[in-house]
């Protein structure tokens, strides 16, 4: 570009703005940004917008959209320039190989690309954009690596074709070899086709955000309770609920036999072992064997509450023994 523009066109940085101001956009394209961003809102999802391009930074800059801030980060190829602006040489390439560090840079938090932070390890609930919360929109093979990358990490990759002339060869190519999971038309209207499959894709990152926010509820609740309570309680739970599930005679037994060596028993405990007996045909069926019969005995079940019908039939099963 800098040799063809020798003698003819005085290459600046500010020249390449201008030609950025030029660019036309696809359809719906100047509502895009502030629509998809309300839908998200609704849901308390922030939405961000990135461009990583092998194409012109100074170009990209120049678009209105560009100078309307719509963009959190533009990633692309750009030209280092001496002191009057003048294009000295390339100061940063983006190609289809190096495309996808800046994805992790997205998905790290580490959008400087000076920033080190890019190769740092990070805990799955430190980082900052999860690649399954990743929608990356793509029209061509330069865009294949990180598309592949954000489809086999649970993202969703769209390729997008011009709408005016229905080529669709390029997009059903990157389906076939599983590079993308949906094309539409490059059409950014409201109601469009891209519009609903977006909606469709901040919906079921919602979706999944409120199961994980629910999931994160029952593990913090589990390691309260783990917290508060003891060993030797944990253990005795533990062999509560193996007893109830036991699926074999020799599993019981032993079961059992682990059961008897503890010796403290509260009245909850005491009728959770009974409910346990009457549950599960494998204990009910030999409450008669010596070493069962034995344990339940030690329970000394006639101070439990009367209500409990498991405790009475554990009681009347053993009396004879």
């Amino acid at each position: 570009m800098k040799e063809d523009a020798h003698g003819r066109d005085l290459f600046t940085r500010e020249s390449l703005i201008r030609r950025g101001e030029k660019i036309t956009f696809f359809p719906g394209v100047e509502s895009w940004f502030e629509r998809i961003n309300a839908y998200g809102s609704q849901y308390g999802i922030c939405v961000e917008h990135y461009v990583i391009s092998s194409g012109l930074r100074e170009m990209i800059e120049g678009t209105y959209l560009a100078r309307q801030g719509v963009f959190k980060k533009i990633y692309a190829s750009s030209f280092y320039y001496d002191k009057k602006g003048v294009a000295l040489w390339p100061a940063q390439v983006v190609n289809f190989t190096n495309k996808t560090q800046y994805l992790f840079r997205i998905e790290k938090g580490a959008l400087d690309i000076n920033d080190p932070g890019v190769n740092s390890y990070k805990a799955p609930q430190d980082i900052r954009v999860p690649f399954c919360n990743m929608i990356y929109i793509g029209d061509s093979e330069t865009d294949i690596p990180c598309m592949s990358l954000v489809n086999k990490n649970g993202g969703f990759s769209i390729g997008v074709y011009d709408g005016r002339n229905g080529m669709k060869h390029s997009v059903y190519k990157m389906l076939r070899e599983h590079r993308i999971d949906y094309f539409v038309p490059a059409d950014y209207r409201e109601g469009g086709e891209l519009d609903l499959l977006i909606k469709d894709a901040i919906d079921k990152v919602a979706a999944v955000a409120k199961l994980d926010s629910h999931h994160k509820q029952c593990v913090d609740e589990v390691s309260n309770y783990d917290l508060q309570t003891s060993e030797d309680t944990q253990r005795k739970n533990d062999l509560i609920i193996a007893l109830e599930t036991s699926c074999n005679f020799a599993t019981t037994h032993k079961i059992i036999g682990d059961l008897s060596s503890i010796t403290s028993w509260t009245e909850d405990e005491k009728i959770l072992l009974c409910e346990a007996a009457v549950k599960n045909s494998q204990v009910r069926y030999i409450l008669s064997d010596a070493d069962v019969c034995a344990f339940y005995n030690s329970l000394d079940l006639g101070k439990c509450r009367s209500d409990s019908e498991a405790v009475m039939f554990v009681q009347n099963s053993i009396k004879s023994y």
